[in-house]
């Protein structure tokens, strides 16, 4: 990644991306969580849209140009293997309902991450893990599976209601100071509580970092805070990021300059203006380090198939810094894929073409259709969105920022409990047609059997590491404890069946080039 990334950075400028420049017109940079020097290329706090407005643009000219075929509002529901090879799948159009063969020569899964599995996340209302799930299913391995990053700057749930929580740039770390006040349930005004009266607990007890921590450790130590009686806001299940100082120091004028796009969007949400009081924010899911295991050319463990970005679980260990999962979306797409998909498919030249006639696609789309009558006819009492808010629920609180050996049992024995409940008590309105809530009931039955793995992962790696930290595994102040001397693998899973469990298989790490340590953020 770090060799393309200046390329991709000249590629995205051509696409128009408008990357933040200084005066003297060079790119501009600044410091994320978890470095202490400025190394992040950014545009404004809106980086991962406007790279995607380059991307759009650039897609629709190779569609106008008649090169590449869109088939907007599809979903993948099936992988087609022929002769142990990926050769196509089952997709359904989200507005007839009608289920469509797609025969292909290799397949390519680019659909993001499953963190929307805790239902409240940042992630879009239509993110899912099922097209990556139904390959693993079919026998693609799922490697890092519970490596999980909770972001510590999202806005915090307001209501029982909500389905959806709305992520603040982690840019506003830089000049934003995190507390909350040392008395518990502390119902003051934040501007009504004197300096003496608040605890910094990052700049506390990470002095090197501060506010700069990184996304694992400022999650967790939020959590603490909140979990002991000191979260605020209405629910009191947030902190305070106060700029009054960064205002004091740099002037208003400068602040707006940085963040005033960030500013107008949290006041347009919350109705608070963040010049004059402290922003609300919290810790909830964001990305999946984990995901299908690739190669080092992003195929998975079925030929043919590749998985690119947030799907797979390449890069970025038990842990991710902020803005390299745009660099390795961004780098897997742009710079490896268009080398190593063509390398896989010079040996496919001279092999018959798949056809979407052949009994494969006949079965594959079978098992797509007895799965959406199942769903159509259970005749329960109970909607989609109960059993994704009770999956949710169960992660955050058992397979969420901490774990523990006692928990993650429990956790594997409810997730079964609901997933019978499930298959009993679903109910489904309307047809197959238009109809948004039998999507939601494909991808919630992926979600449950996807929550299992992810708690067998945990479970089986008993030390903390990255965003994975077993409470039996931490110092007396509350820090990580590696055991590289067990667990220096990778955790790639092979699905065995329903109903079985999943065969762990251990991909050992080998640094040669570094040498493997344990960093302090003290």
């Amino acid at each position: 990644m770090a060799e393309c990334s200046a390329a991709l950075i000249d590629h995205a400028v051509a696409q128009g991306v408008p990357f933040a420049r200084e005066y003297a017109g060079y790119l501009n940079n600044r410091s994320f969580g978890g470095v202490q020097v400025s190394r992040t290329f950014y545009a404004r706090g809106q980086t991962g849209q406007q790279l995607l407005l380059g991307a759009y643009q650039a897609l629709e000219r190779q569609a106008a140009l008649g090169k590449v075929s869109l088939y907007t509002r599809h979903e993948m529901l099936e992988l087609v293997v022929i002769d142990d090879k990926a050769k196509g799948i089952i997709a359904r159009n989200l507005e007839t309902g009608k289920l469509e063969r797609h025969a292909a020569d290799a397949v390519v899964l680019a659909s993001g991450g499953y963190g929307k599995v805790y239902y409240l996340s940042t992630l879009a209302m239509g993110c899912n893990s099922s097209a990556i799930w139904r390959a693993h299913k079919k026998g693609a391995f799922m490697a890092g599976v519970s490596w999980i990053q909770f972001h510590p700057t999202s806005l915090p749930q307001h209501g029982e209601n909500q389905s959806k929580l709305t992520l603040m740039s982690e840019s506003l770390r830089n000049d934003g100071r995190i507390w909350v006040p040392k008395k518990a349930a502390d119902d003051r005004n934040a501007n009504a509580i004197p300096e003496e009266e608040r605890d910094y607990y990052l700049e506390r007890r990470y002095p090197s970092f501060g506010n700069l921590a990184p996304r694992d450790i400022s999650s967790r130590a939020a959590k603490e805070r909140i979990d002991a009686g000191h979260g605020v806001g209405p629910m009191k299940n947030a902190i305070y990021l106060d700029f009054s100082d960064a205002i004091k120091a740099q002037g208003k004028d400068k602040i707006e300059a940085k963040y005033s796009n960030l500013f107008a969007m949290y006041e347009k949400i919350t109705g608070i203006n963040a010049y004059k009081e402290p922003m609300l924010i919290s810790p909830s899911a964001h990305f999946t380090m984990g995901g299908l295991w690739v190669d080092y050319e992003l195929m998975t463990t079925i030929p043919g198939l590749f998985a690119l970005g947030e799907a797979n679980f390449a890069d970025h260990g038990a842990n991710r810094l902020g803005a390299n999962s745009l660099l390795q979306a961004c780098v897997d797409g742009y710079f490896i894929a268009p080398y190593t998909i063509p390398n896989y498919l010079a040996g496919e030249l001279n092999l018959p073409k798949p056809d979407i006639s052949h009994p494969a696609f006949e079965e594959a789309e079978k098992t797509v259709r007895r799965q959406l009558d199942r769903f159509l006819h259970t005749n329960g009492t109970l909607s989609a969105d109960y059993f994704h808010k009770k999956i949710g629920r169960l992660l955050y609180e058992k397979c969420g920022l901490s774990r523990s050996r006692e928990k993650l049992e429990e956790a594997i024995v409810e997730i079964r409990e609901l997933k019978a409940s499930f298959e009993k008590d679903l109910r489904i309105t309307g047809d197959n047609t238009l109809n948004s809530e039998l999507e939601k009931a494909g991808r919630i039955a992926d979600y449950i059997e996807l929550a299992e793995l992810m708690c067998y992962d945990a479970l089986q790696r008993e030390e903390s590491c990255g965003a994975h930290f077993r409470e039996e595994y931490q110092t007396a102040d509350g820090e990580a404890v590696r055991n590289d001397d067990e667990f220096c693998y990778v955790s790639a899973w092979e699905w065995k069946g329903v109903n079985n469990e999943p065969e762990l298989h251990k991909e050992p790490l080998t640094f040669e080039s570094v040498e493997l340590a344990v960093r302090s953020y003290k």
